[in-house]
């Protein structure tokens, strides 16, 4: 099994960046394809960025896409999400998941999440 940690969230004006990183400890990470998801008040979980285990395939949602870069680390068992010009649409709790096998834009077919951390972007 993987334990996921997220962190590097926080507060950012509009048109700013954040990184977030994600620490994974457990067994074989290397297997495993990570995602990154969001939810914003009042709305569902949304697919964010996948990258499969061994970082050469990344996908992105529509509204992220050429703005937010998703990497990973095997060796430091991290995953990241740059994010750049950043607007107050990319507000919500950002979580960092694992799953066995191919990566999957569908949350629910992911087996492990962390706790979330909280990304504000202001006007």
């Amino acid at each position: 099994q993987v334990q996921l940690v997220e962190s590097g969230g926080g507060l950012v004006q509009a048109g700013g960046s954040l990184r977030l990183s994600c620490a994974a400890s457990g067994r074989t990470f290397a297997d495993y394809a990570m995602g990154w998801f969001r939810q914003a008040p009042g709305k569902g979980r949304e697919f964010v960025a996948t990258i499969n285990w061994s970082g050469r395939s990344t996908n992105y949602g529509n509204s992220v896409k050429g703005r937010f870069t998703i990497s990973r680390d095997n060796a430091k068992n991290a995953v990241y999400l740059q994010m750049n010009i950043m607007n107050p649409e990319d507000t919500g709790v950002y979580y960092c998941a694992a799953k066995e096998g191919t990566s999957s834009f569908r949350a629910t077919l992911y087996d492990y999440w962390g706790q979330g951390t909280q990304v504000t972007v202001s006007s």
